[in-house]
């Protein structure tokens, strides 16, 4: 059993945070090999699709399951003879299972830590007693913070769940494992906080992908794992096409002739964060609302961002990545929507939904939820969509659709903009004031100013005195476009002869608080 310095949870730093026993954590003050074994095999299964978990051994706790400090710790001539009987009792799990195991030292004490991850060839079964020479095989799962032996429909539940590996756990076959890039992998451990930063410079990239949890197969012939290839290559759209977010606003309205469309692709985490800020920098607008009778400001958002990360978080977890449709958000005045491929599993129910009870085992990619757990980006508790509706009524917004087909071929999660969010009819009798506060380069403010109408790219060029034409498209045409404060005349053929650029409204309304704003 190598031993392995990661720990993708930092448990040294749960440990000091005094975290108590849980779903993925157990504590053993010493070697107990039946029950060790035993808990081992529970991760393994990882019934609720939780990423596994970790055993510290040599770590007491009380009577509330929170760790004792200073730990009881390991003899140093224990250590050994404990990883060589571990070698042997792992061999009993059916199939053979090993977790990763590392010796930490926590306040001058040794301990083991043994990270079990979701197995490879669930469902596993551990012997009752290590040591018996008749031995009974029995499945085991994870309850709380007890390890319980599955019965009845409960094992027959788990082996229905456990009766493939999940696809982002599965080995890409046509990949190598050259295509992970250890920049983006030691960037991750960094973020979140893994001992494994510090020692991965000194490490392969197949030494590193194998300590993460990757990268597997034989020495001879290691694959990289699909979720690998998602989150730590620059350009995983090259193995799962579609792997991106479009995002598309409709300035007039879905059946509009107009819209712009802007794709955010890369490594997920970076993807998702990408579109999320462009989002909240672009087409968020927070309302004030004034009233007569009081001092105080009604303030309401157009959408609340946590419900919009939620419904993309949501979509970038649960769709499925081996079918050629991208991620969309498609956002009017009236509505913003999250469109993804396929819809929910089947025993979740529509209703369900709308009443926040969707609950299910049955993840699609427990993997990529269990990165995205450790980024802090989602909870994988089925946790998502109570967030949106609390989210939409704490901005005073109607309740959100949930929508999907009797084939659950797609998901759509419906965000309707809040009343007074909506533009001015002049028949309001309160004071609607939006605030709209792009940020603005120095160089998207020459543009802006620059722009009289509606004008060719040589006519802005020529006002700002650039002669430099590529200089000019980066550093000023491109981000003014970005912005949502300049837009093309013809969108859908941006290198057009007759291709001219004007403001758009929130340009206007930029331009004239600046205006406002002069002494």
């Amino acid at each position: 059993m190598k031993p392995s310095s990661h720990l993708p949870l930092n448990l040294l730093a749960l440990l000091r945070q005094r975290t108590v026993e849980g779903e993925r954590i157990e504590y053993k003050a010493g070697w107990n090999p039946d029950a060790i074994i035993r808990t081992l095999c529970a991760f393994a299964n990882d019934f609720e699709n939780l990423g596994g978990g970790y055993v510290v051994i040599g770590q007491d706790c009380d009577a509330n399951g929170q760790p004792i400090f200073p730990p009881a710790g390991l003899v140093a001539k224990q250590l050994d003879k404990i990883q060589q009987e571990l070698l042997a009792a792992c061999q009993l799990i059916q199939p053979p299972y090993f977790p990763a195991l590392t010796v930490q030292e926590v306040e001058g004490r040794q301990l083991i830590v043994l990270h079990a991850p979701g197995g490879m060839h669930r469902p596993y079964k551990a012997p009752a007693s290590v040591s018996a020479r008749q031995k009974t095989w029995h499945y085991y799962i994870r309850r709380y913070s007890s390890t319980v032996e599955a019965k009845g429909e409960t094992e027959q539940e788990l082996l229905s769940l456990t009766a493939q590996v999940p696809w982002d756990d599965r080995f890409a076959q046509h990949a190598q494992v050259s295509d992970l890039s250890k920049p983006l992998m030691v960037e991750y451990l960094t973020e979140v906080g893994s001992a494994l930063a510090t020692d991965a410079p000194q490490m392969t990239v197949e030494e590193l992908g194998r300590q993460m949890n990757v990268v597997g197969g034989p020495s001879e012939a290691p694959r990289p794992k699909n979720v690998g290839l998602l989150f730590f290559n620059e350009a995983p759209e090259r193995f799962f096409p579609y792997t991106q977010i479009d995002v598309v606003w409709f300035p007039e309205g879905a059946g509009g002739d107009r819209f712009d469309e802007k794709i955010f692709k890369g490594p997920l985490s970076r993807m998702l964060r990408d579109a999320l800020s462009f989002i909240q920098r672009n087409y968020l607008v927070e309302t004030v609302v004034k009233h007569p009778d009081r001092a105080e400001a009604t303030r309401v958002w157009n959408f609340p961002y946590v419900a919009i990360e939620e419904a993309l978080v949501n979509a970038v977890y649960h769709r499925s990545y081996e079918e050629r449709e991208p991620i969309e958000v498609r956002i009017g005045y009236d509505e913003l929507v999250v469109l993804s491929f396929p819809g929910p599993d089947r025993s979740i129910k529509t209703r369900d939904f709308e009443a926040g009870r969707s609950i299910s085992r049955r993840y699609r990619n427990r993997r990529i939820g269990e990165f995205l757990k450790e980024l802090e980006l989602t909870e994988g508790r089925s946790t998502g969509v109570p967030k949106i509706l609390k989210a939409m009524a704490a901005n005073g917004s109607p309740s959100p659709l949930f929508e999907t087909d009797d084939e659950r071929l797609a998901f759509v999660i419906r965000l309707a903009a809040h009343p007074l969010a909506t533009r001015p009819t002049g028949e309001a009798t309160m004071d609607v004031t939006p605030e709209v506060t792009p940020e603005v380069t120095p160089e998207v403010c020459r543009v802006l100013l620059a722009v009289q109408g509606e004008v060719t790219r040589q006519a802005i060029q020529q006002a700002l005195g650039l002669k430099d034409p590529e200089h000019f498209r980066k550093s000023y045409l491109l981000p003014a476009l970005t912005s949502g404060l300049l837009e093309m005349t013809i969108p859908d053929m941006p290198r057009s002869s007759k291709q001219r650029y004007r403001l758009t409204l929130k340009g206007q309304q930029w331009l004239a608080q600046q205006e406002t704003s002069k002494p």
